[in-house]
């Protein structure tokens, strides 16, 4: 008993999953081009005219519905749009005229449902190729009716009206069978006697004709044209040009006019600028005249104020200090010579003094430089030659010492010339010594080689 229950809830659960299985697998779904016909259960029609009737079979355009397992079938017919291609190899046109031609056409299952009914009646079997079938024939008996209606100058200049014709008859016909005629159109013709090419070659005869008359024509009233316009242009310009000579003399004796009253005027204007400029000119030498007086004025007045300063000047710094100065070299030459007069009243008596001792200091001075002289002068006599070259010789540093001495006293000496210049200047030195002889026996008489001969000679002698 504690099983019952899951067993209840799988059979059930079993049976559901198989409905919805059997649902999912007999629910049909078609696209929007397509029209689903499911027989087996009756359904109404409603026909153009109004009446209605029992079908055993019902429809879904496009979507999807659910059909009955085992009660219905299902079939589909297609709603799209179908080309097809009419030809009518051998036509007699109203004129008698045999032609071929060639036209397209679309077509399709009709949209709407009460024709769709008889689509499905009338094609569902067939499918495409039914439909495609069906309306080629339809149309091309429709074609070869309008032909035979036209002639073939309407059949080629009015294609249009020509395909309105087909259309017309055939809707009647494709309404009964369940069909539409959505575009058709006549794409050529042609005919194995010439036909056309006559009528073209007459045609173009007649165009060529037309179109050389109109040329002519056109040719003419161009030139007609033109000389009219050549006639109207050479006026305008004419009647232009003399309106343009005219406006220039205008301009010309107005621009004379302007000139003469702006000569007038440059000259007015010149005059009064020269007296203007020469009255300015005279103000300006007045006014020149009156700061060159101005300005000499005022340097006579700073001339005299300098001057006065200068004065005031001077005798602050030359006169009253020259007083000054005149009163105290007066005091001062008083002053001096009283005391020069008391120091030559001293130096006098000093004087007398001084002489006095010096007189006989220079009594006692001479008798002694007498006695030495006298002394000396018997010395000289007892001198022999020998000593009196030993004597000039021993003088003979002192004097190279004094004629070199002056060099010593020079900070620097500087030579120009070449390298020689230092035994140059030791040479010139000892030139100047070499001199001495001569310049001793010049002041003393004594011949320096004479007195070494004599020398030597004693000194054999001895």
């Amino acid at each position: 008993m504690a099983l019952f229950p899951w067993i209840i809830g799988a059979v059930t659960v079993v049976l559901l999953l198989a409905f919805v299985g059997l649902w999912a697998f007999n629910y049909r779904k078609v696209g929007p081009n397509q029209v689903l016909v499911i027989s087996g259960r009756t359904s109404t029609v409603i026909e153009p005219d109004g009446r209605k009737r029992e079908v055993g079979y019902r429809l879904q355009v496009g979507g999807g519905t659910f059909v009955m397992p085992l009660v219905e079938t299902v079939d589909t017919l297609p709603l799209e749009v179908f080309s097809i291609s009419v030809r009518c190899p051998e036509v007699l046109t109203a004129q008698g005229v045999m032609i071929a031609a060639e036209a397209f056409g679309q077509v399709k299952a009709a949209s709407d449902e009460r024709l769709i009914h008889r689509a499905v009646e009338n094609f569902l079997s067939r499918g495409s190729a039914g439909i495609t079938a069906v309306a080629q024939e339809v149309l091309e008996g429709h074609m070869r009716a309008a032909l035979g209606r036209m002639t073939v100058e309407e059949i080629y200049t009015e294609r249009d009206r020509f395909a309105d014709q087909v259309r017309q008859a055939a809707t009647e016909d494709f309404s009964r069978l369940g069909l539409e005629l959505l575009a058709f159109s006549l794409k050529d013709i042609s005919d194995a006697q010439g036909y056309l090419s006559s009528l073209g070659a007459r045609r173009i005869a007649e165009v060529k004709r037309d179109a050389a008359l109109a040329q002519a024509e056109a040719d003419r009233d161009s030139a007609i044209h033109a000389a009219e316009y050549r006639k109207e242009g050479d006026i305008a310009r004419l009647a232009a040009e003399a309106e343009l000579a005219k406006a220039t003399r205008d301009f010309e004796m107005q621009r004379a006019e302007f000139q003469a009253s702006v000569n007038v005027k440059r000259a007015q204007a010149d005059v009064a600028y020269d007296l203007e400029k020469a009255t300015l000119s005279e103000a300006l030498k007045r006014q020149e005249g009156q700061v060159r007086l101005t300005e000499k004025e005022l340097a006579a007045r700073i001339e005299e104020q300098e001057i006065a300063r200068r004065e005031k000047e001077l005798e602050a710094t030359v006169k009253r200090p020259a007083e000054a100065m005149n009163y105290q070299a007066r005091l001062e030459a008083e002053s001096d010579a009283y005391r020069k007069e008391l120091d030559a009243k001293g130096k006098a008596a000093g004087i007398k003094l001084i002489g006095a001792s010096e007189a006989e200091a220079a009594a006692a001075r001479g008798k002694a430089d007498a006695e030495a002289m006298r002394l000396k002068a018997a010395a000289w006599k007892e001198y022999t030659d020998a000593a009196l070259v030993e004597m000039v010789v021993k003088q003979l540093p002192e004097l190279a010492r004094a004629v070199s001495e002056p060099l010593s006293k020079v900070e620097k000496i500087i030579m120009v010339g070449d390298d020689k210049g230092v035994p140059k200047l030791t040479g010139q030195v000892a030139s100047v010594v070499a001199q001495l002889p001569t310049i001793v026996e010049s002041l003393t008489g004594l011949k320096l080689d004479d007195l070494l001969r004599r020398g030597k000679k004693e000194k054999e002698n001895a």
